[in-house]
């Protein structure tokens, strides 16, 4: 259980400095990190981490498939860890 912690922990704080070097790299018309990339880091249980760093950094928040869907993210995996506590 405390590896799984300390993997959600770390995958989520990765997920909330992507989005902020993100915005930094989108502010300086530099290379940025692929949707896929920000997507793929929330599917490995980083949703948290990146719905914070969206908000935080109000980064993507125009983007429907960000506003609606990180947040979707979150709650599936919010779901499947109250589900696999009772098992």
């Amino acid at each position: 259980m405390k590896l799984i912690l300390l993997y959600i922990t770390i995958i989520n704080i990765i997920g909330f400095t992507l989005m902020g070097v993100d915005k930094k790299r989108a502010i300086r018309n530099a290379w940025r990190i692929p949707e896929a990339t920000l997507f793929g880091t929330a599917l490995l249980g980083g949703a948290l981490g990146c719905t914070l760093g969206m908000r935080y950094f109000h980064h993507k928040t125009r983007h429907w498939y960000f506003k609606f869907g990180m947040p979707l993210i979150l709650l599936a995996e919010c779901a499947l860890f109250c589900w696999l506590c009772q098992i």
